[in-house]
């Protein structure tokens, strides 16, 4: 399952979660992030409950967008107990996302 945020939830669901959180930085205009979706949300389903999947807006999270300093999209976050430990810009192929995120599970 993947859960959306905002500016008013990141900090609760992302950074206050004591797991693995990936962060999709995403936009609607933005045609990799549109390719990148359902291959976020597969994962998700992978990962369930072991890693939380989490999509970010980045018209709705502007502050989140700029404190993680975002400048491309899609971008994705990796954090571990609300630290960033990895981060991917671009659209990747559910294998190559799968070997990244397995590295996080240790």
């Amino acid at each position: 399952m993947v859960t959306n945020v905002n500016d008013s939830t990141f900090e609760d669901e992302v950074l206050k979660a004591n797991s693995v959180v990936i962060v999709d930085f995403w936009a609607t205009w933005c045609g990799p992030c549109k390719m990148l979706g359902p291959v976020f949300e597969e994962l998700s389903k992978d990962y369930e409950g072991k890693i939380k999947f989490v999509k970010a807006n980045t018209d709705e999270t502007k502050k989140w967008s700029s404190e993680f300093s975002v400048m491309s999209i899609p971008c994705i976050v990796i954090l571990k107990n609300g630290k960033e430990v990895g981060r991917l810009v671009g659209f990747r192929r559910k294998e190559a996302l799968k070997t990244e995120f397995d590295k996080y599970l240790s």
